[in-house]
């Protein structure tokens, strides 16, 4: 993957600062053996649990997967950000095969980051005019509404609460909620995970909404970013991590003292947001999807950095984005 000619912010927005830690303490109890390790314990997925808001969503009629149409012209949104000559596009760097730091070179690379990229190229034409810049999971909406970031391409769900705070691109991937627990653990499904457990999840995430809604859990432990769970659980202070299944098969593989257990819950879609207003550059990253998948680069890119460790083959996971 190339990484010549991009830029990155080092913590920008309060996040590597109060993720350095953890992020340490998460890549110490990997170790490097792990990062050639297998796929995730856990069963194919059962019943999918839906949460009230997912039938809230289906009651209101809000369809997460509409967007404006693909166009490569140039409205008033991409010429202000050519004008500025800087694209900064929001991205994890804590997140193992979807977008994390790489110890040996200092770049951001994974999954997530191989379309960012792809983005800023497209929109720039330049990617030296592209800014990769570390934004915790409660920030995103926030980074965004407040013009620190253009873009955010962080595994970020799209649903009807946020689709009216920034705009969404067409989904790119297909995600639902798993649960991880420390290896030991007798836990074999979710509800076993989840009750009367301390349970963890990032603040702003789907995650949380999910195990909040299921009021079984003994205590919910809410972190800026869902590494930070990672790190409680491998020090014994929570006894496991809700997420999606992209990020827990990340964590899984990252670190093979924990494992994910039988079940998921809320079946969800991931898309590229951004303001609500900047209705041409959403119509560019539509296009942008569009080429990127019909290269075969969104598939090589699944084969690159997630399929070793995700339960499934890639359609499973393509949303149908065209």
């Amino acid at each position: 993957m190339r990484t010549r000619g991009f830029r990155s912010f080092r913590g920008s927005g309060g996040s590597g600062r109060r993720t350095r830690p953890a992020v340490a303490v998460a890549l110490l109890a990997a170790g490097a053996a792990v990062l050639a390790g297998g796929g995730p314990v856990g069963a194919a997925p059962a019943a999918v649990h839906r949460t009230k808001q997912d039938q809230q969503e289906q009651a209101d009629g809000c369809d997460v997967t509409k967007s404006v149409p693909p166009s490569t012209d140039d409205g008033p949104a991409v010429k202000a950000i050519k004008a500025r000559r800087s694209l900064v596009i929001g991205v994890d760097q804590n997140s193992y095969r979807w977008g994390a730091r790489n110890p040996n070179t200092g770049q951001i690379e994974g999954f997530d980051i191989d379309l960012a990229r792809a983005i800023g190229a497209a929109v720039m034409g330049d990617p030296e005019k592209v800014v990769l810049k570390p934004v915790a999971t409660a920030d995103r909406i926030d980074a965004i509404k407040k013009g620190r970031v253009d873009l955010i391409v962080r595994t970020m769900t799209i649903n009807c609460k946020r689709m009216e705070d920034v705009a969404f691109s067409k989904p790119y991937f297909n995600i639902t909620q798993r649960v991880l627990v420390p290896t030991a653990s007798p836990a074999k499904n979710i509800d076993d995970a989840v009750k009367d457990q301390r349970v963890c999840a990032a603040a702003g995430s789907t995650a949380l909404t999910v195990v909040t809604e299921k009021k079984t859990a003994r205590q919910v432990v809410t972190v800026e970013n869902q590494l930070d769970c990672l790190v409680l659980m491998q020090l014994g202070k929570v006894d496991a991590t809700m997420t999606d299944n992209g990020l827990a098969a990340g964590q899984a593989a990252q670190d093979q003292t924990v494992r994910i257990v039988d079940g998921e819950a809320q079946p969800e879609v991931v898309g590229v947001a951004m303001l609500k207003d900047s209705t041409d550059l959403t119509a560019r990253v539509n296009q942008v999807l569009a080429d990127y998948y019909a290269r075969g680069d969104w598939a090589r890119s699944y084969e690159h950095w997630l399929k070793p460790y995700m339960l499934n083959e890639a359609d499973r996971y393509w949303p149908g984005t065209r």
